[in-house]
């Protein structure tokens, strides 16, 4: 197999901007390194960064064990090591039915991931702008913030390295990479070549034969990382919402501060018949 066709940014992400979308916000934006490490375990490997770009509304256990799957993964190879790892909620311009305010999942994920994780983190930029950002901008941010700003990870020699950055999404994700208008292909060259993509196959889904359909992903197979889920997990947002709207448990589903802010502000609950 080839190498893949490494093609240069003609992105631009507005990372120097803090904007507020529709105030929602109480803080400054700031990106969240309190979980990033110093210093590599292993600097014969190349140093990862995988993103989960998504709605989130809310965050379930599914989206926890993807990174989980993600960690084993590389923890049994010897190519990367896996630094740390980002939810980046999308923004309310999204306007997806069952979409919560920005804030609240935001909210939501960092509950979720401060009760359960020492190396996840939500990085709030994308849900903070006033526009709907392309998965290929946001990656672009985080490029901009790990290796253009922090010039990346330094090693013990005192030398500063790139941090590889790559999309972690779920084999539907994937799999509407071929649905016609929905993605622009220089924005799919930009996403799995430039980048790369760590791909979790859900049952029911075949990534290796859309990997072979796929021209462009074909193209850039040697940055496409497929991870089979050993254990069936079809946990999803919208069946969690129908759940609250039926006045059905959530517990075990998600974790539990995620499902007290849930309950404290209402979220997902059929208006009141009195409103």
């Amino acid at each position: 197999m080839s190498s893949p066709l490494v093609m240069t940014s003609t992105l631009e992400a507005n990372c120097g901007k803090d904007i507020n979308t529709l105030g929602q916000f109480d803080d400054v934006y700031q990106f969240p390194r309190h979980r990033l490490p110093t210093a590599m375990k292993d600097e014969s490997k190349i140093p990862l960064i995988i993103v989960a770009c998504g709605s989130y509304s809310p965050m379930t256990y599914l989206h926890l064990r993807m990174f989980e799957m993600a960690q084993d993964h590389f923890n049994e190879r010897n190519e990367y090591e896996l630094l740390a790892g980002y939810y980046s909620p999308v923004s309310d311009a999204y306007m997806k039915e069952g979409l919560a305010k920005a804030k609240d999942r935001v909210k939501m994920c960092e509950l979720a991931v401060d009760s359960t994780s020492d190396y996840l983190m939500v990085d709030s930029w994308e849900s903070r702008q006033v526009t709907y950002q392309r998965t290929a901008v946001v990656l672009d941010h985080f490029d901009q913030e790990l290796n253009i700003k922090a010039k990346g990870i330094q090693m013990k020699n005192g030398e500063m390295r790139q941090i590889k950055i790559m999309l972690l999404a779920g084999g539907d994700l994937i799999a509407s990479f071929g649905h016609p208008g929905v993605w622009a292909p220089e924005d799919l060259h930009h996403i799995v070549g430039h980048f790369g993509c760590v791909i979790i196959e859900r049952t029911g889904t075949d990534v290796y034969g859309f990997l072979l359909s796929n021209d462009v992903l074909y193209q850039h197979r040697m940055n496409v990382i497929v991870i089979k889920q050993l254990i069936h997990n079809d946990i999803s947002s919208t069946k969690i919402r129908l759940f609250v709207k039926r006045g059905m448990s959530i517990k075990y589903l998600l974790p539990n501060p995620v499902i007290a802010y849930i309950c404290e502000h209402k979220l997902y609950s059929p208006p009141s018949l009195d409103s």
